[in-house]
């Protein structure tokens, strides 16, 4: 089943069970799904990378207000954002972090012939290229910067 009818399916299972936040944040995937179709409309829809991506670009803002709301005290807003990130998580694939994390970028060092930091940007590439979604490239980034200049 790709993510469109995922999130569909989850979007009825939610109405139907009458779970208005969930329902709520469902809408608001396809909503941006949609902004995301017509922003890329001269190629056609969007691919499940392409939907994978933007699912995480959507988590990092509410990541940085549950931040903020926790500082102002605000657990309310805490929760409504947290939910909002859950149901977004649903549908990624699992992140690589750790141990795995640091596999995957000396593979691409060996892969790549990097030896220098001014190699970090083949690294990167032939990080995303393998791994696309599953990595946080600015997690990954830190530690591919620490690898090559040490």
């Amino acid at each position: 089943m790709s993510l469109r009818e995922s999130f569909n399916e989850a979007l009825k299972a939610a109405m139907k069970a009458g779970n208005a936040p969930r329902t709520s944040s469902l809408r608001m995937i396809l909503a941006r799904l949609k902004e995301t179709d017509i922003a890329a409309r001269p190629n056609g829809p969007v691919d499940e990378a392409g939907i994978q991506a933007m699912l995480r670009a959507m988590i990092k803002p509410r990541q940085e207000s549950v931040a903020l709301y926790r500082q102002g005290n605000r657990p309310d807003l805490v929760a409504k954002e947290e939910a909002e990130i859950a149901v977004i998580g649903e549908f990624l694939p699992p992140a690589l972090e750790g141990e795995a994390l640091a596999a995957a970028i000396d593979a691409a060092i060996r892969e790549t012939g990097a030896a220098q930091l001014k190699d970090m940007g083949k690294v990167m590439a032939a990080l995303k290229a393998a791994h696309g979604a599953a990595i946080d490239m600015g997690e990954a980034g830190p530690l591919v910067r620490a690898r090559l200049s040490g």
